[in-house]
């Protein structure tokens, strides 16, 4: 359970009663996964076991999985231990040759052997004996179909313990058996640093103090270098490999302040730079990557540094920019979205966030990772990272060279500037941006905040994504026919009516910085339209065509999503030109007029709808009545409807619903009492705001609920008993709730531990203390 009140977080974490290691670790850091992994291989199962530990390059794995290797518990537990290192380039032959040269079984005459002759001597050697063996660094899953059958299972608790950055090679051997490695925390961080700059760990300011006069002497005790180095340590991210590596480099350097201040600004680059075993670890995995996923990988260096992503824009990016491949039955999302997956099954993308329904909802990848998509960037042309100032550019793309030159003048290698990423810099104040020499641009990016470009200076006609922060739109974007890609804030004008001519316009998404404004009616002449996106921005209703222009109709096949609309009208004549949307969101806002206008009761004619978002802005609007929402819903999320609880039986019959979020007022009554039956496929449940007193609910009204969060639920005495009980819950979190609601998810938690269940989370933030 974690209770957090503004001045700090607690965690409650189910009990455990694992003990220590017989012997102290030299490996700095994961004390506590080392215990649970010797826990695993220690266990009473007699049959024979594999184990998988997984994680992305320099993470660790290696050097986790020899320390328990070596660890005496584990020598004094098993008959013999084999270690083999697989690697790339998987060679059967190779792999039984090391493992009987691991067991000094390995001769001579051997060598002559066929490679089934030497897989029997192999299993011949370990029949009848509890053996460990671990395989380190496998990248296939034909590697485990090959060899599996060289090891017997004579009921020893015989183990198998394997390394990989491919979950999805873990998963093949074993799902039920698998340990992600974590970065280290601060602290552990910091002691690794220490051990590998000074050879020592330094766990309080006197030991610091006795470590800096030992190795600077009794009258130079530089206190700067803790806090820097603090930093640098800090700023690894938690990377094993980063620490170490850039720990060997300052041991050997001079110990200045200065110096390590340039250190710690350059980080990234200075340890990819000066290592060679760093380079080769980061080829390993970009290497190893089809085409299609390493140009996706390598676009993720076009985002800045610890800059998390959010995924639904990653993937319309992608599919703006042509990096995914059509697949037949299969939308390009959909696609995109396998890619992500298997970036991250490589350990190469990081998750941040989940969403409700438990997709990856952030991103980000680890530093070392993206100083190394830029310089691979960098050398292939592929894009270009600068900021306001033009830093980071080719020597020949400078303000010196461009400054007074017409785009004609300019010096043929400036074909190279495909991608443009301009990234903040709060160093300069310079701004030169708008003398970019942008005439065979594909894409730009812009991720300065305090950065305003006009279009002037976007004069290709390549230009197939634009995302920037603010922008007002003139009629010259018209210009840019072949533009995918258009996200940005806009001033409160006039939108080009001629928005149309932008035919190959996939992804659109509007943010008004001020009052909103209108989206021409010419929207719906864009067939090519995916996804858009709406901020403070009506969306006009399509001209209405008469009889004979009926079948001229423009169908927007490929749309998907359209969010968030101001006072969408559900029509016939709209819904049907919007077969294939999947997501929609409307805010209702100074209605004054017939509700009857909005025709909700139309929203089922959206049979392939997932995700519906409805706001209301508007007192008591008469939502619900005679209302039905489509059976494909997956997703609904309702905030000032002011509903009856008794109109809930509506949702809850819904036969496809995963994420239910009630918002503010979204349903008004002292008591919820749910009916059985329902809800039954619903795994994340979000009350917010409402002036319920009692929830009558039970086990069986949510049987697959698995992510409960009550906020501002001041109203409410307690959660029912009964939700405690659901097989599938993994997390209840409270926010600012009454102290009794608190007290009730806290008993839940208890009575849960007391049985034994070690899965359940409790997440608690209430309100801060006032100060006098």
């Amino acid at each position: 359970m974690e209770i957090e009140d503004g001045s700090g977080v607690q965690d409650l974490q189910p009990r455990t009663s694992l003990g220590a290691p017989s012997d102290k670790s030299t490996m700095v850091g994961l004390d506590d996964e080392l215990i649970q992994i010797l826990k695993w291989l220690e266990r009473d199962s007699s049959r024979l076991n594999t184990l998988s530990i997984v994680g992305m390059a320099g993470i660790g794995k290696t050097t986790f999985a020899r320390k328990l290797y070596d660890h005496q518990r584990i020598q004094m537990t098993f008959h013999i231990r084999l270690w083999v290192t697989v690697s790339q380039n998987y060679n059967e032959r190779k792999i039984v040759l090391d493992l009987l040269d691991s067991m000094n079984k390995l001769t001579d005459k051997m060598h002559k052997k066929t490679t089934s002759d030497l897989k029997l001597v192999l299993f011949q050697n370990l029949k009848g004996l509890r053996y460990l063996i671990i395989m380190d660094d496998i990248w296939d899953t034909e590697v485990w179909n090959d060899i599996r059958c060289l090891f017997p299972d004579d009921k020893k608790r015989s183990r198998i313990m394997l390394t990989t950055r491919l979950e999805s090679v873990a998963v093949h051997v074993n799902s039920n058996a698998l340990h992600r490695m974590r970065f280290l925390n601060d602290d552990e961080s910091w002691n690794l640093f220490c051990e590998k700059v000074f050879g020592a760990t330094i766990n309080d300011d006197e030991r610091w103090n006795l470590l800096c006069k030992k190795v600077f002497g009794e009258d130079c005790c530089p206190r700067e270098l803790n806090q820097i180095g603090t930093k640098i340590a800090k700023n690894c991210r938690g990377l094993p490999l980063a620490i170490v590596l850039i720990g060997g480099l300052l041991s050997k350097s001079t110990k200045t302040q200065s110096y390590w201040e340039y250190v710690v600004k350059n980080l990234s680059s200075f340890i990819t730079s000066n290592d060679d075993q760093c380079k080769k670890i980061m080829d390993l995995s970009y290497d190893n990557l089809p085409d299609h996923l390493r140009v996706c990988f390598r676009y993720m260096g076009i985002f800045p540094e610890d800059y998390e992503i959010l995924v639904s824009k990653l993937v319309k990016l992608w599919i703006a920019e042509g990096f995914i491949e059509p697949v037949t039955s299969k939308s390009l999302e959909d696609v995109a979205e396998e890619y992500l997956l298997n970036l991250v099954e490589r350990s190469l993308i990081l998750v941040s966030k989940r969403s409700s329904k438990g997709k990856t909802k952030m991103c980000k990848i680890h530093d070392l990772l993206h100083e190394f998509c830029v310089r691979e960037a960098r050398k292939e042309s592929f894009f270009h990272v600068t900021d306001r100032s033009l830093n980071g550019l080719p020597k020949d793309i400078s303000t010196s060279h461009v400054t007074g030159k017409s785009l004609y003048d300019l010096p043929t290698n400036f074909i190279s500037l495909r991608r443009l990423s301009i990234h903040p810099n709060t160093e300069t104040n310079f701004v030169h941006a708008e003398s970019l020499p942008t005439s065979t641009v594909r894409s730009v990016l812009n991720f300065d905040p305090m950065l305003h470009l006009s279009v002037e200076f976007l004069n290709s006609r390549l230009l197939r994504v634009l995302d920037v922060n603010s922008f007002d739109i003139p009629t010259e974007i018209l210009k840019l026919v072949n533009l995918r890609y258009l996200a940005c804030a806009s001033f409160p004008r006039k939108f080009p009516s001629s928005l149309y001519k932008l035919r190959n316009l996939q992804i659109l998404i509007l943010r008004c910085t001020e009052s909103s404004f209108d989206l021409p009616p010419e929207i719906w002449r864009m067939p090519q339209l995916r996804h858009v996106h709406l901020d403070k921005v009506n969306l006009l209703d399509p001209p209405k065509a008469g009889v004979e222009e009926e079948h001229c109709l423009t169908i927007l096949e490929d749309l998907q999503t359209l969010s968030t609309v101001i006072n969408f009208r559900c029509t016939e004549d709209i819904l049907r030109r919007i077969p294939s949307l999947k997501k929609l969101g409307i805010l209702y806002a100074d209605i004054r007029v017939d509700w009857s206008d909005y025709y909700l009761n139309n929203l089922a004619r959206l049979q392939i709808l997932e995700a519906l978002k409805c706001l209301f802005d508007v007192p008591y609007p008469p939502f619900l009545q005679n209302l039905t929402f489509p059976t494909s819903l997956k997703k609904l999320t309702l905030r000032g409807s002011f509903l009856p609880w008794k109109d809930i039986t509506i949702i809850g019959s819904l036969p496809n619903l995963q994420v239910l979020k009630l918002k503010r007022n979204a349903f008004s009554g002292l008591v919820w009492e749910p009916k059985e039956e329902q809800f039954l496929q619903l795994t994340f449940l979000l009350l917010e705001e409402n002036n319920m007193k009692e929830w009558k609910a039970d086990r069986i009204h949510f049987p697959k609920l698995q992510h409960l969060i009550l906020h501002k639920c001041r109203h409410l005495i307690k959660v029912p008993c009964g939700i405690g009980d659901i097989p599938t819950l993994q997390k209840i979190e409270l926010y600012y709730c009454s102290n009794s609601l608190v007290n009730s998810a806290k008993n839940i938690y208890e009575e849960q531990c007391d049985e034994g269940n070690k899965v359940l989370q409790v997440r608690i933030v209430e309100m801060p203390t006032p100060e006098f």
